[in-house]
């Protein structure tokens, strides 16, 4: 029987030559859910936080098949350690199995240009506005469905008041959002970025001035702005803002989960 691990310390080793910062979240109590066949001396482990479940350690095929009951979602992106794990995923969902490549980028390792930075954020585009997201732009982000992963793996405010942080760019005078780059999930000393721009107002240079926002804000507060890219021109953007380039790996988006 599969249970959530409450002992994070059995399953570290299964996890120990990953550079994800979900893990490390999960790993540190801090966010996500650990689960294990062997909840005592596991020898395989899934890590799930937000949309993402990372699996590592003996292939399982009911691993990979579980779901579990808080999980309310039918999507998730499943990340193997493996090509046995691969194939398990493929064998399990099938047709609903979508199989993608993703970019790393180094962590700790950026170079970061702050007046580079600074001189982004104060060029917001005429009409519209850079703010810091507080209570009443949380639950804006909440309304719709682009939007939602600013913060929406924070249980509340009150949890992402005290350990997220993100900027957004909205209409002047509204809480319209467009475009923004806030803290997807938070671990020891840093978060894992969320960058999106609205798709009425792309190629105007506004993820670069969110995420410049947040890359500064961040340093402020000694956090390292992590950063994960879904497609080659996140990753183009994250070398302008100083990040490098890791590698590729697999990832499947499973759509009947």
């Amino acid at each position: 029987m599969i249970k959530k691990v409450t002992d994070t310390k059995t399953v570290e080793y299964l996890f120990a030559t990953w550079q994800e910062t979900c893990i490390w979240s999960a790993l540190q109590g801090i966010m996500g859910d650990i689960y294990a066949e062997d909840t005592e001396k596991p020898d395989a482990a899934m890590v799930i936080l937000g949309d993402f479940c990372f699996l590592a350690g003996t292939p399982s095929s009911e691993l990979v098949a579980y779901k579990p009951s808080t999980y309310k979602k039918n999507y998730i992106i499943m990340v193997p350690e493996n090509e046995v794990w691969a194939a398990l995923i493929e064998k399990n969902y099938k047709d609903g199995a979508e199989k993608n490549f993703r970019y790393a980028i180094k962590k700790n390792t950026a170079n970061f240009d702050r007046e580079k930075l600074e001189q982004a954020v104060a060029t917001v585009p005429e009409g519209l506005e850079l703010k810091m997201i507080d209570e009443t732009l949380y639950n804006a982000c909440l309304k719709e469905d682009w939007s939602e992963d600013f913060v929406s793996n924070y249980k509340d405010y009150a949890m992402f008041e005290k350990l997220g942080l993100g900027a957004l760019i909205v209409k002047k005078d509204t809480v319209e959002i467009v475009a923004g780059a806030s803290s997807y999930s938070t671990y020891k000393d840093g978060i894992e970025s969320e960058i999106v721009t609205r798709e009425d107002y792309r190629k105007q240079g506004l993820a670069y001035r969110c995420a410049s926002k947040l890359i500064l804000e961040c340093l402020k507060r000694n956090l390292y702005p992590s950063w994960d890219a879904r497609t080659k021109i996140s990753v183009a953007l994250a070398e302008k803002l100083g990040y490098v380039y890791s590698h590729e790996y697999v990832a499947y988006e499973i759509n009947n989960y």
